[in-house]
């Protein structure tokens, strides 16, 4: 069984969150979900959600292409992860290419897929904001 692993806040959940988990999980067999918990969204990159970390999950949870959600807590739990959850293929979106690569050295590809070019969170709040 070939396992991926993908990290997101999934906050205001859109269709390029979809159409970035559905890829993952084209890459393997099973796909694991790591979401920010509310406490490393705010202390670590000073985001604070509209939906709670227990209410993303379940939105998150609900898509079938997401096998197991798991809480993200610190930057560095992500080496431990792939070990922990015997991962092969670690996924991000390309907006964070080359910052993951040193996972490559535990042994998993990694893999920047592109962002979904005419969607992001950031946009929405800022033209529900208009």
């Amino acid at each position: 069984m070939r396992k991926v692993i993908t990290y997101g806040t999934f906050d205001l959940l859109h269709y390029g969150h979809i159409n970035l988990l559905r890829r993952a999980r084209e890459l393997g067999d099973y796909l694991v979900v790591v979401i920010s918990t509310d406490e490393f969204n705010w202390n670590e990159k000073g985001k604070k959600c509209y939906f709670t970390y227990e209410q993303r999950k379940a939105m998150v949870e609900a898509i079938r292409y997401v096998d197991r959600v798991i809480p993200e807590t610190n930057w560095e739990q992500k080496r431990t992860d792939v070990h922990d959850y015997d991962i092969d293929v670690f996924v991000m979106g390309d907006d964070w290419k080359g910052k993951f690569d040193f996972l490559k050295e535990e042994g998993v590809e990694v893999v920047y897929l592109p962002r979904t070019p005419e969607i992001s969170t950031t946009q929405i709040k800022n033209d529900l904001n208009k």
